[in-house]
């Protein structure tokens, strides 16, 4: 049947899908000549992923298209339909962070993803880590007493009683003076943080001197944590650039691809992805560009390789690309190239020691439960502590490695039993599978022994699937030395083998999802049986208090200036006499 369909293919441009035993599209790729390229699949010798996904092809679809360009397109748009396993999502509907300074007439600094919404704003990044832009907000308001809340309020909030705004939903505050901070903001997130460091200087030697060695070690820590943010702009070029620069490296069918952003002629942050692939480098590097900026703000500039197409992505993409041949552009996508290249290298060193080691570790359960392919296995595990805030946690690798998008968390009833657990969450998995149709699992793993293999094959069976199961079995020192198969005939593992140590990480990544579950119920309801009795304290102001202090041990030791600072004087007397008498009442 493939044959046929082969050699009826057109020598045209479009888009090909192709398809396993199931039916279930596994890979979507583009082609200038559709006829050419599908015969390259099925001719001649492949390695790695490609190998592994044409010996999984039964059938194929296909688009013809006018043009290269409208493949390339309809490509992109059939992948994010489908996501197919053997495409590379690489923006799996994410996009970078940014720092936006409103355009209201008293600005205040949020961290957004989407620069598209509000033109007249002031916006910097991106930012590849969240975390960094977070943290840049957080020290900005903490120097400069600017607008904090989303809506005006009518009246001043905490943040005016404790310095942090200048107040102007209250107060008649000169436009020019919030104009100079929000200026002085603007230059700090271009590069320039010489007028922070030389006032917090200032004010630092002034606190040492009246001897306020609290304040001046605060002031002390705002200084080193600009110095740290300003670490990442120290890479700078003689004009002010406004460029994204992206490059590639492919080897053995692993694509490593590394941007940069640069801004103001500082390179002020990095990108990279290392995946395995089985388009052509510059196929999958125009697929990955394209993804990119359907939900990123476009550069003035795009700089790529010789070897791209910039004609091509120029149109698509609707803003200029170039591939530069000297100069400070071409350095530029020199160096990352060279980056590109470094961390194609560290990948092919953790493929020695993970990558290659799954696909042995699988390959060695697949020939002992004698079934042909192993691609998702799901292995389940319960955490309480006396039977209270009963959880699971089902962990699922696909081959060979975590698949982390698919974990799945259970809040589970019926006390301390074990087994009891075991059922509930196997059956309320299965059973959202055959309601909603979803995937199917090549193998279900339980962490328990003979008892749990028990639960298993009772709710399998009740709802008549076919699907094996094995369990995991202990010895006397708690560690994990056979498998129980579905006959409840035992298999001792070897120490060592790669399917041991495969087996031995999964059951460590179900064990820590699980506990971790477990750990944030139990530090929930600590929190909110203790701070929810305490009047005036509602939801908001109990997640201002453990962002402020980390901890509910941090706040009970907090004095009342510590506490009035994030509640407010009354409040703050009401938190000391509440746990001075919950102590008292500890003591009798």
């Amino acid at each position: 049947m493939l044959k046929e369909k082969l050699s009826s293919l057109p020598l045209q441009p479009g888009c090909y899908l192709m398809k396993d035993s199931k039916g279930e599209i596994i890979y979507i790729g583009k082609a200038k000549k559709l006829k050419a390229r599908l015969n390259q699949y099925f001719t001649g010798a492949h390695e790695g992923k490609t190998q592994k996904m044409v010996s999984l092809i039964e059938d194929f679809d296909f688009y013809v298209t006018n043009t290269e360009k409208e493949a390339l397109v309809l490509e992109i748009n059939l992948i994010k339909q489908y996501r197919p396993r053997y495409n590379i999502m690489f923006m799996d509907d994410k996009s970078y962070p940014y720092i936006k300074i409103t355009s209201d007439d008293y600005p205040q600094l949020i961290v957004v993803r989407d620069k598209k919404k509000d033109k007249k704003a002031k916006y910097f990044g991106p930012f590849t880590d969240t975390g960094a832009a977070r943290d840049t907000v957080k020290l900005l308001n903490d120097l400069y007493p600017i607008r904090k809340c989303k809506t005006m309020p009518k009246k001043v909030c905490l943040y005016y009683h404790i310095g942090q705004c200048l107040g102007p939903c209250q107060f008649d505050i000169g436009k020019e003076q919030y104009a100079s901070m929000i200026d002085e903001i603007s230059r700090f997130l271009k590069g320039d943080n010489k007028a922070q460091l030389n006032r917090l200087h200032k004010e630092m030697d002034e606190a040492i001197g009246v001897l306020a060695y609290e304040k001046a070690a605060k002031i002390r820590d705002m200084i080193r944590s600009i110095e740290h943010i300003s670490q990442k702009q120290q890479v700078q070029f003689g004009e002010q650039m406004q460029q994204d620069v992206f490059a590639y490296a492919i080897s053995k069918n692993i694509l490593s691809i590394t941007g940069f952003f640069v801004r103001d002629g500082k390179l002020i942050q990095k990108t990279s992805i290392v995946q395995p692939t089985v388009e052509t480098a510059g196929d999958a590097f125009a697929s990955y560009l394209i993804q990119f900026y359907s939900d990123m703000p476009k550069p003035k500039e795009l700089l790529v390789p010789d070897e791209v197409d910039v004609d091509l992505l120029s149109e698509i993409l609707n803003m200029p690309v170039v591939a530069p041949q000297r100069g400070d552009k071409f350095k530029l996508v020199q160096m990352a190239q060279n980056n590109a290249r470094e961390q194609l290298s560290l990948k092919f060193k953790m493929i020695e020691k993970s990558e290659m080691f799954g696909d042995v570790a699988t390959k060695q359960l697949s020939d002992l439960l004698k079934v042909s392919t192993l691609s998702r296995i799901e292995l389940f595990d319960n955490s309480h502590i006396s039977g209270s805030f009963l959880v699971a946690g089902m962990v699922v690798f696909t081959d060979g490695k975590p698949n982390r998008s698919q974990y799945r968390r259970y809040r589970l009833s019926g006390g301390n039993n074990d087994v009891g657990s075991m059922k509930e969450v196997l059956y309320r998995r299965l059973q959202r599978m055959l309601r909603e149709d979803g995937e199917k699992p090549d193998l279900i793993i339980v962490d328990g022994g003979l008892p749990q293999l028990g639960a298993a094959k009772e709710i399998i069976e009740s709802l008549h699937l076919d699907i094996p199961y094995i369990a995991l079995a202990k010895d006397s020192k708690h560690q994990t030395d056979s498998i129980l198969l579905s006959s409840e005939e035992e298999v001792k593992l070897l120490p060592g083998e790669p399917l041991t140590m495969f087996l031995s990480t999964m059951q460590d990544e179900v064990h820590r999802f699980a506990v971790t579950y477990h750990r944030l119920l139990r530090q929930k309801a600590s929190t909110r049986s203790i701070l929810d009795e305490i009047d005036g304290i509602g939801e908001k102001r109990k997640k201002e208090l453990l962002k402020h202090f980390g901890s509910l041990k941090a706040i009970k030791e907090a004095d009342e200036q510590q506490l009035s600072e994030v509640v407010g004087r009354p409040t703050a007397i009401a938190m000391i006499q509440f746990f001075r008498d919950l102590k008292e009442g500890e003591q009798e």
